[in-house]
């Protein structure tokens, strides 16, 4: 169930990111709420924010090592936890969607532009790695919660 969740999360990346790169130049802007938030053409051949631009190779290998590292851990400590599950299934889909990008068009399709905040122009993938990773630390505090009242 939770490698379905990660391919449909990828399929969904990918459509979204395909739809970018078809109807929309480099640069273009859609404003969806002006001055809030916009739907933004760029690419990324970096990681988050624009870091360690042109890391191509270094990026798909440490990708690939996250995907292992992923399904290790859902084959393993993965089926003792559903939250847990849940949250790497989001990592993976999120993770194979940019890796996929880096591979295939050698640079991530950015579109998604929180201007209100000024926030960096991010994808749907990023947007699935950074809620795994919070479902991740809610899990981890829950379960230290739950067990500082098992010890009193």
């Amino acid at each position: 169930m939770y490698y379905i969740i990660a391919i449909f999360i990828l399929i969904i990346d990918q459509l979204w990111k395909s739809a970018i790169v078809k109807w929309m130049e480099i640069g273009q802007t859609i404003p969806i709420w002006e001055g809030v938030f916009h739907i933004t053409s760029l690419r990324n051949k970096g990681a988050a924010f624009g870091i360690l631009q042109n890391q191509r190779l270094f990026f798909i290998i440490v990708t690939l090592i996250a995907v292992f590292g992923i399904i290790y851990y859902l084959q393993t400590e993965g089926k003792k936890n559903r939250r847990i599950s849940f949250a790497l299934s989001l990592l993976l889909g999120g993770a194979l969607g940019n890796f996929y990008d880096r591979l295939v068009r050698g640079e991530v399709v950015d579109s998604l532009d929180f201007r209100l905040i000024d926030y960096p122009i991010f994808n749907l993938a990023d947007v699935f790695i950074f809620t795994g990773v919070t479902l991740m630390l809610l899990d981890i505090w829950l379960e230290t919660r739950k067990g500082a009242k098992t010890s009193k």
